[in-house]
């Protein structure tokens, strides 16, 4: 999510029409005569990525008029977004194809959508810094099926019949223990990359944000919040 303060507008993504990130499921298990309710999460983003599923979508809420729009569909795991310096254009991560989408607000090109940066791995959330350029958080790199699998979405479907863990799937299509954060400039180009391949600090990001000459790093697979030091 990103907001114009500007325009009053809120810029958000909405990953998938047809799968839930995570589905919180009610079970129950019996022990010595006695039911104990417990709850698991069923991650469903998995299923959205190995699928082939593209029914992602752009959106912006006008906090006027109290009306949301969706501006571009057809995301193949629409995954957070940032909006430029100048109000220009804002910037998609589409996990699945490992791009990140430039969507025009304004000039000439308003309207339309363009790839703004093809990535080594799966773009998990986008922040824009004091300076106008763009931190990705990658949440790995492609595993050794990854291609095969995002590019074909039978195999995907037919994984997803199989009785796979949500964690020998997600080997199958990320290289594990790994952790990357890409700084890109206004117009694309790859600035910085800072990577943790054996996953020794953090792994799996999520999220970096930049403030006071530090980065602060998330991830959606450990419980703490990471500090790197830019100078």
């Amino acid at each position: 999510m990103d907001i114009d303060e500007v325009e009053y507008v809120i810029y958000f993504t909405d990953t998938s029409t047809g799968f839930f990130r995570s589905v919180f499921q009610f079970s129950e298990f019996v022990a010595n005569d006695c039911c104990f309710p417990f709850h698991h999460i069923n991650r469903q983003f998995m299923a959205s990525l190995v699928s082939g599923d593209n029914t992602g979508r752009l959106m912006k809420y006008d906090k006027s008029s109290k009306e949301v729009t969706v501006l571009l569909r057809g995301l193949a795991f629409a995954n957070g977004v940032a909006l430029s310096k100048d109000q220009s254009f804002v910037l998609i991560a589409e996990t699945t194809t490992c791009k990140m989408i430039r969507y025009w607000l304004k000039g000439p090109k308003a309207g339309k959508s363009d790839v703004f940066a093809e990535l080594p791995g799966y773009p998990d959330n986008v922040r824009r810094n004091s300076e106008g350029e763009f931190w990705v958080a990658l949440h790995a790199k492609k595993g050794p099926l990854a291609n095969l699998i995002t590019s074909n979405s039978w195999v995907g479907k037919t994984l997803l019949k199989l009785p796979l863990t949500f964690k020998q799937l997600h080997g199958l299509i990320v290289l594990q223990q790994h952790a990357t954060a890409i700084k890109l400039s206004e117009e694309g180009q790859v600035l910085e990359v800072l990577e943790d391949c054996g996953g020794k600090s953090m792994k799996f990001t999520s999220e970096v944000e930049e403030h006071n000459v530090k980065l602060w790093v998330g991830s959606v697979m450990v419980p703490f919040i990471g500090i790197y030091n830019l100078h």
